[in-house]
């Protein structure tokens, strides 16, 4: 066997299946996908919506929910803690399996009939606006959390509290406007930072502490823009910075800006890491193609957020938690094994193309199932009439394929067809990480979703919001605010929003001024300072005298994420060490 190039079925592009790939492939005997890599994350993406959310009815009891499904959508939905409840009975939406129609026409069939739940949340309290998080307290608008209490705007946010406005950050307290940090207490506008605290406006610092606008530091106090001060001349200097003025914050941004991109950046961010690729890694072995993953994870490709002792998956959003034999899912894991073509399907194990199932074994083609065994299509057999249709149905999948409207041909082995998804192209992490236009996605056969007619009465114009928070009393809270960008954006644009009472209280405590964007388009802005999901093989730019490679260019290779168009000085893992710690 040997590796080969084949073109996707959706973009036309060739991609490589390795070696590794076919063994795979064939450990859990599934054909080898049709799509490239790259359209297989977007393809799984248009069907996780985390924080387009409406308001709407519940289809159980009729009270009014929030939910990721519009009430346009053709999704039956019930409340969360309804859904969750024996007060309905989940066998009741069952169909027939039919080999006179494809098998994804069944489904979409089943899709609406069973009902989902108002928000995949687990184990939440006073959290009445957050999606896809778990074990969280007292927050609002916060997707894809764990562990997180009085925390708000916040995305991809682990075991922090008391904070606002933060992607992708772990273990911190008291903090702002930051990404990809960990273990950070009283800072506020850091990328890539660790153990620090007071600070603002720092890059890839370790162990600092009352620094601001610094790069690539380690275990300093009292530094401004990578000089050194004394503390009180550190203390002077702050006061004539005015942190707690908008404008004086953009300024200080700017110079923070130009010292970022003349500084150094090693290749990938990556802690604790053997034989991997990808971005924003921590203890992983054996992981290719992988990004924000953490906390014991091997033997990946393709994969994308999560972790937490998951092993040996492929092709995934949103894995982990003591999981294994992953391939093609959205949102899965949670105690189980061999989940493959699923969405939001946690313990259990042999759950194939599925969505919303949890605790099941031995399942096809099934929703909202809890605690079930040998069911397809929300229909129960037994084990015999179980093993003997479901190769069946495979086969079946294989001789009458699902066609959709843009001629691309689904057969078992590829994940769910864009069009079946409950969800428009904008709606999802999908125009995140890839955004498109409306002509764009349509071109490509996405949907899209307009924007609903707004009719919000603005209180305060953008122009008008004061310039620090002491020119600001409790009169804001509850007042519509002009967004700046005013919807003139591809960013989900609420064009408005208002400041809640706790907001107000963190904005105090921090000395902040408020904010002028949306949370929608806060968080694109964050998003936009991450590297894309993609890499390319670079070499290492160092030409420094006194490291091991003696004045003349360092040849070392390595992917990265860093694109070779790009202005950043990259460098390999020993000499940026080497210059850095």
């Amino acid at each position: 066997m040997q590796n080969e190039t084949r073109q996707c079925q959706n973009c036309k592009k060739d991609f490589m299946i390795e070696v590794e790939d076919f063994n795979f492939y064939e450990k859990i005997k599934v054909p080898t996908p049709t799509f490239c890599p790259e359209c297989r994350s977007v393809r799984r993406m248009t069907f996780r919506n985390e924080r387009t959310l409406y308001k709407r009815k519940c289809d159980f009891s009729g009270q009014d929910i929030i939910t990721p499904f519009s009430p346009d959508s053709k999704i039956k939905v019930y409340e969360r803690d309804i859904w969750w409840s024996d007060k309905w009975d989940t066998f009741a939406s069952s169909i027939d399996v039919d080999f006179l129609k494809p098998f994804f026409t069944q489904f979409k069939e089943l899709l609406e009939k069973a009902p989902l739940p108002s928000l995949f949340n687990s184990r939440t309290n006073n959290s009445f606006f957050c999606n896809h998080s778990g074990e969280i307290r007292n927050s609002y608008l916060s997707y894809a959390c764990w562990g997180i209490e009085n925390v708000s705007f916040c995305t991809k946010t682990l075991h922090s509290k008391d904070s606002l406005d933060l992607l992708a950050c772990s273990n911190s307290e008291l903090c702002y406007d930051s990404i990809a940090c960990d273990k950070m207490y009283g800072s506020a506008f850091c990328e890539n930072c660790e153990n620090c605290v007071s600070s603002y406006f720092l890059y890839e610092c370790k162990g600092c502490t009352d620094c601001i606008g610094c790069v690539n530091l380690r275990n300093q106090s009292y530094c401004i823009f990578n000089k050194q001060y004394s503390k009180e001349e550190y203390q002077e200097k702050v006061k004539k910075l005015k942190l707690d003025n908008f404008k004086s914050l953009k300024e200080i941004e700017e110079e923070f800006n130009d010292l970022k991109k003349t500084s150094i950046r090693k290749f990938a961010s990556f802690y604790n890491v053997t034989n991997s690729t990808g971005d924003n890694l921590a203890n992983s072995s054996n992981c290719k193609y992988c990004f924000d993953l953490k906390a014991g994870i091997k033997d990946l490709k393709f994969v994308v957020n999560g972790g937490m002792k998951l092993e040996d998956s492929y092709d995934g959003y949103g894995l982990g938690e003591n999981a294994s034999l992953i391939y093609e899912s959205v949102d899965t894991g949670a105690d189980g094994q061999r989940f493959f073509f699923d969405i939001f399907v946690w313990g259990g194990n042999d759950v194939f193309y599925s969505y919303a199932c949890h605790g099941c074994s031995n399942v096809f083609g099934c929703i909202g199932l809890r605690n079930k065994q040998y069911c397809i299509l929300n229909k129960q057999y037994t084990k015999k009439e179980y093993e003997k249709l479901l190769p069946k149905i495979v086969e079946h999948m294989k001789e009458i394929p699902y066609e959709d409207n843009n001629g691309k041909i689904y057969r078992y082995g590829e994940f769910f067809p864009v069009e079946l998804s409950p969800f428009c192209y904008n709606e999802t992490i999908a125009q995140e990480y890839f955004p498109l236009t409306k002509v764009e996605a349509e071109k490509i056969g996405y949907r899209w979703k307009d924007q609903d007619e707004r009719s919000y009465v603005v209180d305060i114009n953008t122009n008008n919001i004061p310039e620090t928070i002491k020119d600001i009393d409790d009169s804001i809270i509850g007042r519509v605010i002009e967004c700046e960008h005013k919807s003139n954006c591809n960013e989900q644009c609420t064009e408005a929003f208002k400041i809640t009472k706790d907001e107000l209280s963190f904005y105090r405590r921090m000395n902040l001024p408020i904010p002028n964007l949306c949370p929608n388009c806060r968080h694109y802005q964050r998003q936009k300072k991450r590297n894309p999901l993609k890499l390319w093989t670079r070499t290492c730019m160092c030409d420094k005298k006194n490291h091991f490679h003696g004045g003349e260019l360092c040849e070392i290779k390595f992917e990265t994420s860093y694109a070779p168009n790009r202005p950043e000085i990259i460098y390999c893992e020993k000499c940026y060490q080497q210059e850095v710690y």
